[in-house]
């Protein structure tokens, strides 16, 4: 409650504040709201939503968020924007990254800060959109040099214990960090350093079992952009992370690791084909604090083209790769994965066109088992039981016809159809039971009203899965509505759809969803609207054969 009467002052006063023109500018007290000496600029939304039913489901019956932002311009020179969010969702819980914010971004000049519950990107070998609560400052302007500096708590301390849901225990973690980049028309050259270490003493320690361990870490990366000759683009980045996975450890030794990473970059464009060359290797076990998740242990190749057809009618984009891990052979597995993709796209006048694209995966594992090694007879012994490939297969096609289009009417047709295969192959065998296929089809026609400003769509959607000895089917069509009125203020739509499931000709599931909104917008800047969704689902094998569930929104929203 303490929050919602903050948070309602706060849009009270940035209301107040939005109407400078309703102060009288010849009193010299009100001399400062003058357009010239300060500028406000913003907006404020909320909304609550409210949900009921009988379904299996955890949420909570009432939630509220309320953001919003204010935006301070002092003669031109300095700017000052404040943001913040704020919401009851899972307010029982401790988060180690708290989900509610708030936040200063001034501007100056070329001088760009950020206070508060932020996040900063220098690189993704180092901080990578790491969310924390300190003070960030970057410096950009048309100059050669910027720079970038930041300082906070990434995550704050979580005592293990019941009743935190499923919020894991963590230690209070500072971290600090800076970015410099110095760009030239042939060449650009980058650095950043990251640092961050858990507090060891900010909380009760937590089992050894679950694996949370006070850690430290020391980041940096260097890149390097070079425009080696006209139309070629060179680009690397170097990044090495020295990581201490249990800082109370006396023998670091122990503890202590170092991982490095690369990524190299190579485009080329020579009349109207672009080739692409990439490479990248990340070490086995390379993780950096300043980044909720990190892939390691790859090496990966990648090569791609792309040209336009027919006076540009037509493009054609092809790629393809190959990546593998078990970089240090340590694993008792291998995996390899080769990936080849094509987009083709074609419009052949200005009522039609055709999208095709099509990917094919294949990962291939090889199962290192020592005690098959150690009795094998010759080298022919285990082979098809210790190698198999997964294969997978994409395709999707689509087309859309105008069929009208004028001051009155318009109207067009899409189909889209897509396919989908994934399979087991052991040796040169493919197992039944892991075959799986998806078929997918999609028909829809729109229909805009031009003058009466409104908009009809009708959809059937079709869906089949076969895997194994199972053969699932699903249908079911959709039909929306929008409309504006009341001078283009007021807007409403509607959405009805329903689809049924069916196992070998059987019915064993169907679901009615019903979507309402409506919309007004008043005086060019408040903005109302409510929506219900409701959900009727009639599913004999689960726990709840029938249930329904009701979710409601109000929203205002308001703008400067």
């Amino acid at each position: 409650m303490k929050k919602i009467i903050i948070i309602f002052c706060i849009s009270l006063i940035s209301t107040f504040c939005a109407y400078p023109q309703q102060i009288d500018l010849n009193k010299p007290g009100d001399m400062i709201t003058k357009d010239k000496i300060l500028k406000l600029s913003g907006g404020f939304s909320s909304s609550l939503v409210s949900y009921s039913g009988n379904e299996p489901s955890k949420r909570d019956p009432f939630v509220y968020y309320l953001n919003g932002n204010l935006n301070a311009n002092i003669a031109g020179l300095l700017d000052l924007p404040f943001t913040f969010n704020f919401t009851n969702s899972g307010s029982n819980y401790t988060y180690p990254t708290m989900p509610n914010r708030f936040a200063v971004h001034p501007v100056y000049k070329s001088f760009i800060g950020h206070f508060g519950d932020v996040a900063m990107n220098f690189s993704p070998y180092t901080l990578n959109g790491h969310q924390f609560t300190g003070l960030g400052v970057e410096y950009k302007s048309e100059k050669p040099l910027k720079v970038g500096g930041m300082y906070g708590r990434l995550q704050k301390a979580v005592e293990f214990g019941e009743g935190n849901g499923n919020i894991q225990a963590a230690y209070k973690r500072m971290g600090a960090g800076v970015r410099i980049d110095y760009e030239r028309p042939k060449y650009k050259l980058g650095v950043t350093l990251f640092s961050a270490s858990d507090d060891k003493h900010s909380i009760l320690p937590p089992p050894d079992s679950l694996g949370i361990m006070p850690q430290s870490n020391l980041a940096g990366s260097v890149s390097v952009g070079l425009n080696l000759i006209d139309n070629m683009q060179l680009t690397m980045e170097y990044g090495i992370s020295f990581l201490n996975r249990d800082i109370r450890v006396s023998n670091n030794d122990i503890t202590d690791a170092n991982y490095d990473a690369l990524k190299l970059l190579l485009n080329y464009t020579f009349g109207s084909n672009t080739i692409g060359l990439g490479y990248e290797r990340i070490d086995p076990g390379y993780k950096t604090l300043g980044a909720y998740y990190f892939n390691n242990d790859l090496e990966n190749i990648t090569v791609n083209y792309a040209r336009p057809f027919f006076n540009n009618k037509a493009t054609i984009a092809l790629s393809g790769g190959i990546e593998h891990d078990d970089l240090d052979r340590v694993k008792e597995s291998q995996m390899s994965r080769f990936v080849v993709s094509a987009d083709a796209n074609y419009m052949p006048s200005e009522k039609l066109n055709f999208n095709l694209n099509y990917t094919t995966f294949q990962t291939h594992m090889n199962i290192k088992s020592q005690f098959d090694y150690i009795n094998e007879l010759t080298p022919y012994d285990n082979l098809d039981t210790l190698n198999y490939t997964q294969l997978s297969q994409n395709l999707n096609f689509g087309t859309t016809y105008t069929l009208q289009r004028n001051e009155t009417k318009n109207q067009n047709i899409n189909l889209f159809l897509s396919y989908q295969e994934a399979a087991d192959k052991q040796g040169d065998v493919i197992d039944e039971g892991a075959l799986t296929r998806f078929y997918n089809a999609s028909l829809g026609y729109g229909v805009q009203f031009v003058p009466q400003q409104l908009n009809l769509n009708f959809s059937l959607n079709m869906t089949s899965n076969k895997m194994g000895n199972q053969n699932m089917f699903i249908i079911g069509p959709t039909l929306s509505g929008t409309m504006r009125y009341l001078d283009k203020k007021m807007s409403s739509g509607v959405v009805l759809s329903y689809n049924a499931a069916y196992d070998e000709d059987v019915r064993k599931n169907q679901v009615f969803n019903l979507r309402f909104n409506t919309s007004y917008l008043f005086m060019k800047k408040h903005n109302f609207s409510i929506t219900a969704i409701y959900r009727n689902t009639n599913n004999p094998a689960a726990k709840i054969p029938k249930t329904n569930g009701l979710t409601c929104t109000a929203a205002y929203s308001y703008r400067f």
